[in-house]
């Protein structure tokens, strides 16, 4: 077990378990591989060096050395469409991590023009990162094996910019160091265990989606403004009014038809509003 990666009290508490790596692939993968061999879940496997990650739709996620690439192991027994709320349940964790290891300022602004919410400076970008002041910070994967209720098996990869961050993405991009906190990814990931317990807890086994929705909204980035999503198959302009029952994002088109949308890439502000979306971000 790599040194300096700890689970937090409440954590070891509750029945997680930890194994750490000075450098890995990628723990998700791993994470996949113990889910194969039986592992019963509540399994954290942590990095500070992650050298073969990857985000949504295969895209590969830059790890460099000091930042933290972290996997969640759990067998929920709930269908596969409920466990894709777990994504949600990350964020939300994270965010709760972010805000231990660093109060929140009272100005923050997005620089490509969405709102942040409450004047924080971590926001919840549908669906799967987090931002520090309007720039990305982190990205969470959920990948899963098995289909039913008895064989499910997800894995929650969170990868955050402690110390270093790309700089040749097509969105801005920011690191912990770069916001002036002094974190290591030791001390995010003993924040982020212990308030992972509460979130999953407020979860209760994917009962309690409106409480997941809620909290959420209440750090939501762009929510009332003018957003862009790049389905795959088209792209939805209007104004991000919420997220529904199911964490779907609702967007309200120019017409006034509400549109849900379960999946695909957002933008903000004045990049939302450029007609050729792929060409310009």
């Amino acid at each position: 077990m790599a040194p300096g990666f700890n689970l937090s009290p409440t954590a070891l508490g509750d029945g997680f378990r930890l194994e750490s790596f000075p450098e890995i692939g990628s723990t998700n993968a791993l994470a996949l591989q113990r889910a194969a061999e039986g592992d019963p879940g509540k399994l954290w496997l942590v990095t500070g060096h992650q050298t073969g990650g990857r985000g949504r739709r295969g895209r590969p996620w830059e790890g460099r050395p000091g930042n933290l690439a972290a996997t969640l192991l759990l067998r929920p027994k709930v269908e596969l469409a409920r466990a894709a709320s777990l994504g949600f349940v990350a964020a939300l964790a994270l965010h709760d991590a972010l805000e231990a290891v660093m109060p929140r300022s009272r100005f923050a602004i997005a620089p490509d023009g969405g709102n942040l919410a409450g004047g924080g400076r971590f926001a919840l970008k549908w669906p799967n990162d987090v931002l520090g002041d309007g720039a990305k910070l982190s990205g969470i994967l959920l990948e899963t094996s098995g289909a039913g209720t008895g064989d499910l098996a997800v894995a929650i990869g969170i990868g955050v910019n402690v110390v270093d961050h790309p700089r040749e993405t097509p969105y801005p991009a920011t690191d912990l160091a770069a916001l002036g906190v002094a974190c290591s990814a030791a001390d995010l990931f003993f924040a982020l265990s212990d308030a992972f317990v509460d979130n999953l807890r407020l979860w209760r086994g994917g009962d309690d989606l409106a409480a997941v929705r809620d909290k959420w909204l209440g750090s939501a980035a762009g929510l009332g403004s003018d957003i862009a999503v790049d389905t795959g198959g088209r792209i939805v302009r209007g104004v991000f009014e919420t997220i529904d029952a199911d964490c779907h994002l609702v967007i309200r088109e120019a017409n006034g038809h509400m549109t849900k949308v379960a999946a695909g890439d957002v933008h903000f502000g004045a990049v939302a509003s450029v007609k050729n979306l792929k060409a310009n971000v």
